[in-house]
């Protein structure tokens, strides 16, 4: 009897640590919880919802996406605006990338928002980071919520290793839980 006991509870230890060994390697090579923080992102993200990054993902223009923060230990959420190799401006409140114009509608909430002005304030690539491109293995970043948003903007390109991955998933609030494209 205490032979059938012992090899149960050793069947339990076994599938725990496999179950570990799993979620361990799961959270550092495919995926991770990551907890929203901050208004950069407002309205497509909130203050403290969960979301779910992929670490495998190919990134590409307007993916919003997590990285190590350029000045802090924190991490942030932004989106994708230039990739290696493109010029960047916004003029009027609109945003060209290679010359062509792209309309960004997740910014229409926070466009409505505005009494007067812009929301977007008009640069260059040029002029706010001293390079007239997204150098090679960069990228440029911005927040949705253009006005309270620290981004590439201010402290330049982010570096392609600095990324932790693409916002996938969002899971809290579980009313708002979504897949993200």
């Amino acid at each position: 009897m205490k032979e059938n006991h012992k090899n149960e509870v050793m069947s339990w230890v076994k599938t725990i640590i496999f179950a570990f060994v799993v979620v361990f390697v799961c959270r550092q090579f495919l995926f991770t919880p990551i907890t929203v923080q901050g208004e950069s992102m407002s309205p497509t993200f909130e203050d403290n919802q969960k979301v779910v990054i992929s670490k495998t993902s190919k990134i590409e223009r307007f993916d919003i996406v997590v990285f190590k923060s350029p000045n802090m230990k924190d991490n942030y959420i932004k989106r994708v605006i230039g990739l290696s190799g493109d010029k960047i401006e916004v003029k009027d409140d609109v945003l060209f990338i290679n010359g062509k114009a792209y309309d960004e509608p997740y910014l229409k909430a926070n466009k409505e928002k505005i009494l007067f002005g812009q929301l977007t304030e008009d640069f260059t690539l040029e002029q706010n980071t001293e390079s007239s491109r997204v150098p090679e293995g960069y990228y440029f970043v911005m927040g949705d919520n253009r006005l309270q948003s620290y981004d590439s903007r201010m402290f330049g390109f982010i570096a392609k290793d600095e990324l932790l991955g693409e916002v996938k998933l969002r899971v809290y609030p579980l009313g708002l839980s979504s897949i993200i494209k």
